[in-house]
């Protein structure tokens, strides 16, 4: 007969270094949530089994793929509502750092509205996007020598679209489109990008460079060049990495000298770009003499 016995339970807790971000992932059979609340929001998504909870006078189920979207000081509590138990992936957002990346969406301007923190409109939300967003922001706290420019991407990408849809005073409205920027804003973007790979640079910090809202620079950059700039940085830094490992420079040396936490940080990165490690390209080069 197959097992009925629960897989052990198990935490972990990520926290960003601006201190505006946590996400704590998690495994629970056992374990019950006392009724609480949070002075922040907190958005998560159930990767397996079944999560149920009470939320504003009304019972809840959360299955495989459904996102959870608490607004601060909203009580609920929380239980597996399934044998095997429930895994699943919760971020906790300051409400200053929505507040942030909304008027950041809106180029800047805080207006009545735009400056307004949103409310969603119920806790459960089923919509794939979004649960991406949230594992891959989640994913990105987690890993050790995550770039700030890539994490605070991964926060854009899950608050703006989050916010846009489900906010009940905001749905459905588009972001204010920028109008009348110029090329050369961009190009100053893409030249800082390749100054100095090694550099941990912040969205922020390029939005100075270009003289544009972090979210409008994001838009342009990818219209002009393909990719997002934290992806295009990447790109040019396993680009570099390819160069210096043909050069016959050891790895743990080409890590530090293009920006990546250790040597296994470039190995993962690099396997995910290219379908093989380090060594194995390295190894590869030697055996064609180079």
């Amino acid at each position: 007969m197959p097992s009925t016995v629960a897989p052990a339970e198990w935490t972990r807790y990520a926290v960003a270094a601006d201190h505006r971000v946590e996400c704590l992932h998690a495994h629970y059979a056992d374990h019950v949530y006392d009724r609480h609340s949070h002075d922040g929001y907190a958005v998560g998504v159930t990767e397996s089994g079944v999560q149920t909870f009470t939320c504003r006078g009304a019972a809840h189920a959360s299955t495989l793929g459904t996102v959870m979207a608490f607004n601060p000081d909203d009580p609920h509590d929380g239980q597996s509502g399934a044998a095997e138990g429930f895994t699943y992936r919760m971020i906790y957002i300051r409400p200053d750092a929505i507040r942030d990346v909304l008027e950041d969406a809106n180029d800047g301007v805080r207006s009545a509205a735009g400056s307004r923190l949103p409310f969603f409109r119920e806790p459960l939300i089923r919509d794939a996007a979004i649960a991406r967003a949230v594992i891959v922001l989640g994913r990105a706290l987690a890993e050790r020598g995550t770039p700030a420019l890539e994490r605070d991407a991964y926060v854009a990408d899950l608050l703006v679209p989050l916010a846009m849809r489900y906010d009940a005073g905001r749905a459905g409205k588009a972001a204010a489109v920028l109008r009348g920027s110029s090329a050369s804003a961009i190009e100053r973007v893409r030249d800082f990008l390749h100054a100095d790979l090694a550099a941990d640079i912040s969205a922020d910090h390029l939005a100075v460079v270009a003289g544009l809202s972090r979210f409008h620079l994001a838009r342009l950059f990818r219209q002009r060049y393909g990719l997002p700039p934290h992806a295009y940085r990447l790109q040019l830094r396993l680009a570099e990495a390819k160069r210096l490992l043909a050069a016959g420079e050891p790895a743990a040396e080409i890590a530090a000298a293009t920006g990546f936490a250790d040597q296994s940080h470039l190995t993962k990165r690099f396997k995910g770009a290219f379908g093989i490690t380090p060594g194995q390209f390295a190894r590869a080069l030697t055996a064609a003499g180079r």
